[in-house]
């Protein structure tokens, strides 16, 4: 019984694999690979001022603060960011 479950684990666990190799091969083809979401290297990045994460600041929130612009990487955080500073 004990060697039927572990060939039936091991037969699904090289199913799985196998779809995923044939998946990103499809995927490759297409040219949908993961790399065509990221975005270009050399990208310049800045640090939300309330939690410390770098965000892209083409996908940022943002706001103006006199000459500087501030960029956040959530609601939360841009509205934290208002609350200290009223």
């Amino acid at each position: 019984m004990l060697r039927f479950f572990l060939l039936a684990l091991l037969l699904i666990l090289v199913s799985r694999a196998v779809s995923r190799l044939v998946d990103g091969i499809a995927e490759g083809l297409r040219g949908e690979t993961p790399r065509s979401r990221v975005p270009q290297r050399g990208v310049q990045m800045v640090r939300d001022p309330v939690c410390g994460i770098f965000v892209i600041p083409d996908r940022a929130l943002s706001i103006t603060v006199g000459r500087d612009q501030l960029y956040f990487c959530s609601t939360a955080c841009r509205d934290a960011y208002r609350a200290k500073t009223a």
